[in-house]
């Protein structure tokens, strides 16, 4: 899965992991993606790295090959990495578009276009075998932001609002090899992306980019005090609802976009 070295990513794919799963780890950097690897060992289970940006030309087709040599195939492809870059339009760049767009939306795209090969070998080969196919899963994140909207994010909403589509295609592309696709969109979840330091100039490094991120504390309040719940969601929470979409009670559930914010819906 992408992004997993951190925050929810790395909730998701310890939960996975916990559950079986043997999990390619994925992050910008190694140390993080490492550290994930090492919690995974520690408590029995299988993990691998590859280490690098969504975006990078060749990266799917690298990542794919990580999981087909270190553990034999694909099972469940989780597509989570992703961060924010936020304007209103009239000050939002092209740079800024298209950067958002191309890890939120082009990144997924990749990435199941260079699974499709391995998936579509291992159940032709089940057949030929006269195996029955297993359900294979694809979640992919979306956020309540594409399915709303959301002021000041015109570029991320749309990239996540894509993914809508993606899935909704993907579902009738991969039902014939008994793959379910499903999107969770998470609502207001607390990570390193919403926190803002204590001196108000949070920021994250992607790409050499110092990318500004963090919601006013105010606002946060503000934010929670809107979910039935009563509060945000945690990054366990987050790892708990694309649990749902792993499991084998989920095999006849596809094309569905279910929202993870505590009953908020936009």
């Amino acid at each position: 899965m992408t992004g997993s070295g951190r925050g929810i990513g790395r909730e998701i794919a310890l939960k996975l992991a916990a559950d079986g799963a043997a999990v390619v780890v994925n992050d910008l950097d190694e140390a993080p993606a490492e550290e994930t690897v090492k919690a995974i060992e520690a408590a029995g289970g299988r993990a691998s790295v590859c280490v690098g940006s969504v975006t990078e030309d060749g990266f799917a087709e690298r990542f794919v090959q990580t999981a087909v040599d270190a553990f034999g195939g694909l099972d469940i492809i989780v597509n989570n990495a992703g961060y924010t870059w936020d304007s209103v339009i009239q000050k939002m760049t092209d740079e800024q578009w298209d950067a958002i767009l191309d890890v939120h939306l082009k990144a997924p795209f990749r990435i199941l276009r260079a699974a499709q090969p391995v998936i579509a070998a291992a159940v032709k080969q089940a057949k030929a075998d006269g195996q029955p196919v297993p359900c294979r899963k694809v979640v992919n994140i979306s956020s309540i932001a594409g399915v709303g909207g959301n002021a000041g994010q015109v570029n991320y909403a749309a990239a996540k609002a894509g993914i809508t589509g993606l899935t909704k295609a993907m579902a009738k592309e991969w039902g014939p090899y008994n793959v379910t696709v499903n999107t969770v969109a998470f609502g207001l979840i607390r990570t390193r992306l919403t926190e803002t330091a204590a001196d108000g100039d949070s920021t994250i490094d992607v790409d050499g980019r110092e990318i500004k991120v963090g919601v006013n504390p105010a606002l946060l309040d503000a934010m929670e005090k809107m979910i039935p719940l009563g509060r945000s969601g945690t990054p366990v929470d987050a790892a708990g609802s694309v649990y749902l979409f792993c499991i084998p009670e989920s095999d006849y559930v596809s094309a569905q976009t279910v929202i993870c914010g505590g009953g908020l819906m936009i």
